[in-house]
Order: C-alpha cells, then structure tokens, then sequence
C-alpha cells in the first residue's frame, strides 16, 4: 500500500509563501537538496493543486534555461518524466505525463495508493488542507526554514479540525533548515 505524504517549505511563523505570493526564501543546500531527490525518486508520483502545478510547469520544463543551481538541474529531469496528478475543478488537461482529477478526489487518489504508489504532495495549502480534513494525507514532511515572512499564505488553512500526530523524525540539513516527520497517531 503506498502512502501520501505532505512535503511543504515553511517559514518560522508558518507560512509556505510570503504576503505578496513570493517563494524566494527556501535555502537548498546540497544536504536538503540530496534528501528531497530521495523523497522524489522511484515510482513517485507528483500531486499539485492547480496553482502550484502552474507554477511547477512554468519553469521545471525549461529549469537549464534559467538556472545552473546544482538541485534545478538534477531535478529538472525527474520532473519532467514523473507521472503527476494535478487536483483541479477548473483545469481540464496538463502536459508532462498529467492527469486532471476534477471529481472524487479522495477515492482517486486511494486508488494510486492502493496500486502501491506513493504522492508526493508539493505544497498547496488548499489541496492540503482538505486532503487533511479528509484523513487522505499518512505523513507530514514539514521543512522549517531560518526565515519570518511576517504574513502570508499559512501552511494548511484554520479548520477547526484537531487530530493528534506522532513525531516521526527530526533532521537538521545543511545547518539550516529541520526537518518535521510526522504521522497521524494511532488511537
């Protein structure tokens, strides 16, 4: 049975982008850089919301072209050949081995899981959140980053829901940025 696991950048106060919509914060030292291709390699498959999958798409085709970062151009690659599901009411069709999930979000993606694939979700407090308050998501992989943005999008949305978690893990990379694990608890 595969799993969905939640893997998010954040700031001290909790936020994944900044008050204008800027995610020009995150640090990938080559620690953190090498961890995340191993979170993302194998039979991986991609989950994005809308929003983040436009903004994946705008630039993880063409990576090379724009940046010689040590981790764009190691994940360019893996990027682009990954098979990703994008959860959208109102797109209709995605490039890049995509496929739109409109309807039945959850049972869907149980589907995948069931197959013995793993999501990996990429940010997106919307989708989150509701996969979240569906009991979709197994793990959390929070990275902390040195950083107060003052405001911003947060990383799930207030809900009034309350589930306990059990700490799975903590990790320091590159000497900046740690690592959350964490997964629901059992009852």
């Amino acid at each position: 049975m595969g799993k969905l696991i939640h893997f998010v950048h954040q700031s001290l106060d909790g936020y994944i982008e900044g008050p204008n919509g800027e995610f020009d914060w995150p640090s990938m030292g080559p620690e953190l850089s090498a961890y995340s291709h191993e979170l993302t390699g194998g039979d991986k498959v991609f989950l994005y919301g809308r929003v983040v999958f436009e903004l994946m798409a705008s630039y993880w085709p063409n990576a090379e072209e724009h940046s010689q970062h040590p981790h764009d151009l190691a994940f360019a690659p893996v990027w682009r050949a990954a098979d990703k599901v994008v959860v959208s009411h109102t797109l209709e069709k995605a490039d890049w081995n995509t496929r739109v999930v409109n309807d039945n979000v959850v049972a869907e993606l149980a589907a995948i899981k069931a197959a013995g694939r793993d999501l990996v979700l990429f940010g997106g407090s919307e989708l989150a959140s509701y996969l979240t308050e569906q009991g979709a998501v197994d793990e959390y992989r929070i990275f902390v980053h040195p950083v107060l943005l003052g405001g911003g999008r947060p990383v799930l949305r207030k809900s009034g829901l309350r589930r306990r978690l059990e700490l799975v893990e903590t990790r320091t990379f590159d000497g900046t940025v740690t690592m959350l694990r964490h997964r629901l608890a059992e009852s």
